[in-house]
């Protein structure tokens, strides 16, 4: 699973080019010696990956409650469903479906946390962006999340969103200092691949949640039975 996260941080980064790249290209660090300047931007990054850390903990929690209560392999499957969902509805039909008033009212307020610590150039002011950054939504992030709740543990969820973290810190790195020379045509083609990307892990997600009883891909899940077991009872 952990590697798994990392896959997903990592492929599906450049998804991070269009959402997190304008703010670590705006990162006020640019004056700066070369060394504070990394020091800055691994600050930033490292600021994000606390916030993913302690958010798959919090997922991590509730897929523990839900396991606990036997609904880990309807979970499974249900966030599967979701994530393919994702991907094949129609992006005008997903952007009608506007957040809860109160939600929205604390991403403002997040963004103007930001704006203020964009004036103030301390290492401890560039870790805050990264974990404000993190609170941001973001389709990628919630895909990571998905996988934090499957994992049924706290802990898990925690190291899961941790990996998935550091997946995507080649990309935000390389952004900072290589930005304007990745083009254009070349973002819009990686793009185009992260649906693919995000739809196998939603497939991924549905077969394990059906124990199938397939090693890797679709193992039978603790104190669950296999679909041919399901099926022999039945009859």
């Amino acid at each position: 699973m952990i590697v798994t996260a990392f896959a997903i941080g990592l492929l599906g980064s450049f998804h991070c080019l269009g959402m997190c790249g304008p703010i670590a290209l705006a990162l006020p660090v640019r004056d700066q010696a070369s060394l504070r300047r990394w020091l800055g931007r691994l600050a930033y990054n490292l600021g994000r990956i606390t916030t993913y850390a302690f958010l798959g903990g919090l997922f991590g929690l509730l897929g523990q409650s839900l396991a606990m209560a036997g609904l880990q392999q309807t979970l499974s499957v249900a966030l599967g469903i979701l994530i393919v969902l994702g991907v094949a509805l129609p992006t005008t039909l997903l952007l009608r479906v506007s957040p809860n008033h109160y939600i929205a009212r604390m991403i403002g307020r997040v963004k103007k946390s930001m704006q203020r610590l964009f004036a103030v150039r301390t290492y401890p002011a560039m870790f805050g962006l990264g974990t404000l950054n993190g609170l941001l939504p973001c389709g990628l992030v919630y895909v990571g999340l998905a996988g934090a709740i499957a994992t049924g543990y706290a802990t898990e969820g925690a190291v899961y969103m941790a990996a998935f973290g550091l997946g995507t810190l080649p990309m935000m790195l390389g952004v900072s200092f290589l930005g304007q020379w990745i083009s254009v045509p070349l973002r819009n083609k990686v793009r185009k691949a992260v649906p693919v990307l995000v739809s196998a892990v939603g497939i991924l997600f549905i077969l394990r949640g059906l124990s199938l009883d397939i090693p890797y891909v679709s193992p039978v899940l603790a104190g669950e039975m296999t679909v041919g077991e399901i099926i022999t009872i039945c009859r």
